[in-house]
């Protein structure tokens, strides 16, 4: 299963970025997609998760400056990404993850999010 994420880039520190995801449609059901972010020389963590019956959280460091959606019938997940500051700066992967049966976990490729200060 191919996941396809796009719209990072390089944004002065407080600018904004949108990240998407897609993904088949087929997969959604009783999961629930998320975004990770690595940084060099740390482990992957984190961002924010959504499950498909819409329900969020998002990690401490990010609460009132991200925010993830999601477009069931599209097959399409987003990160709002405002107030960014050189801390953001990291791959970021989207990631679609079901624990019940049949469980799965499929990953994005990544996309580079870079923030100036």
């Amino acid at each position: 299963v191919q996941l396809q994420a796009s719209g990072g880039g390089l944004v002065q520190a407080g600018g904004s970025l949108r990240l998407s995801c897609a993904f088949p449609k087929s997969i959604i059901g009783g999961a629930t997609m998320g975004w990770y972010r690595q940084a060099p020389g740390k482990e992957r963590e984190l961002v924010a998760r959504i499950t498909s019956g819409g329900t969020s959280d998002v990690a401490a460091s990010v609460k009132g400056r991200f925010t993830i959606s999601a477009d069931n019938s599209k097959g399409m997940v987003f990160l709002l990404m405002n107030s960014l500051v050189p801390e953001d700066t990291a791959i970021y992967y989207c990631n679609v993850k079901r624990t019940i049966t049949p469980t799965y976990t499929f990953w994005g490729r990544g996309t580079q999010v870079t923030v100036s200060s």
